[in-house]
């Protein structure tokens, strides 16, 4: 407890904590760590573990599985049936996503924040080829997952997936730290756009999952593509998935961030707010007519 206590306040200085995990060979340690995650060793794998305990909150008793033949198996774990109850009010976007709520709110024409004073563009974090259109002056949500975290995310609402946009990038850490030095952090990483319908209107909506330093991977069951840095595209997946409320879309091999945009009309569920703890199926969002 002293470890983890001294490892804390180190990790707190705002100057040691950026140049521990954004002045280093990103990209490199990024495909070497998906290389070690993936080496299937018990005794490895519970070393490892025991180690990541040492800086972080984990906790594994929701795990289908207790035990874990690689630090990948244990990254991208599934949870025990029940774990997580999904909110099943037609009118109510639930979190797809155990998270920690970040910046949110109304988007300023095209314009969102990612820390205060830090702002950026939905058209650059889209990519050239995405209509924003549906999303100007609407509504956000910054979704950040934590190391320790369940890192699978899941369906919004019943819909469909329509189209799926790929953009390479860097690979930032993505904590508040790194957010309030780092302009346009969001827009520079590696990052997913999923277009998807919602609700009998079949609201638009965009889910961009978005990579971090040590987490370079998307993994998407619609497409059945691992996405990574070493992967060349295409970076425009046309595709037709439909999909329940709460149903898996994909997971990322390790920590990172999920934003959620929705039209003119949709408002923040009560209750959300920056720095709340959020899980996966509580309610994130609530319809126009709701």
């Amino acid at each position: 407890m002293k470890l983890r206590r001294l490892l804390d306040r180190l990790l707190l200085q705002e100057d040691l904590n950026f140049l521990l995990t954004n002045r280093i060979p990103r990209i490199l340690l990024t495909q070497w760590m998906g290389r070690y995650s993936a080496i299937r060793s018990p005794l490895l794998t519970r070393i490892s573990i025991a180690v990541w305990r040492l800086f972080t909150d984990l906790d594994l008793s929701e795990a289908r599985q207790q035990r874990f033949n690689s630090l990948r198996e244990c990254f991208i774990r599934e949870l025990k049936p029940g774990a997580r109850r999904v909110e099943q009010n037609p009118n109510i976007l639930t979190s797809p996503c155990d998270a920690i709520v970040g910046a949110c709110g109304a988007i300023a024409g095209v314009e969102v924040f990612q820390a205060k004073g830090y702002p950026y563009s939905i058209r650059e974090l889209f990519g050239p080829t995405q209509d924003i259109a549906p999303f100007v002056d609407g509504t956000y949500v910054t979704l950040r997952l934590t190391s320790s975290m369940y890192h699978r995310f899941h369906a919004p609402s019943a819909g469909r997936l329509e189209h799926v946009t790929y953009l390479s990038g860097d690979v930032w850490n993505v904590n508040p730290i790194a957010l309030k030095r780092i302009e346009r952090l969001f827009c520079k990483n590696e990052r997913a756009v999923l277009r998807v319908r919602v609700g009998a209107a079949g609201y638009p909506l965009a889910i961009v999952p978005v990579a971090a330093v040590l987490v370079a991977s998307i993994r998407l069951h619609a497409i059945n593509v691992l996405m990574h840095l070493r992967w060349k595209g295409p970076n425009e997946i046309p595709c037709s998935h439909e999909f329940s409320k709460g149903e898996e879309l994909g997971w990322f091999d390790h920590g990172s961030t999920i934003i959620v945009f929705a039209p003119k009309g949709f408002r923040l569920a009560q209750g959300v707010r920056s720095g709340q703890r959020i899980q996966m199926g509580q309610a994130l969002m609530a319809l126009p007519d709701n």
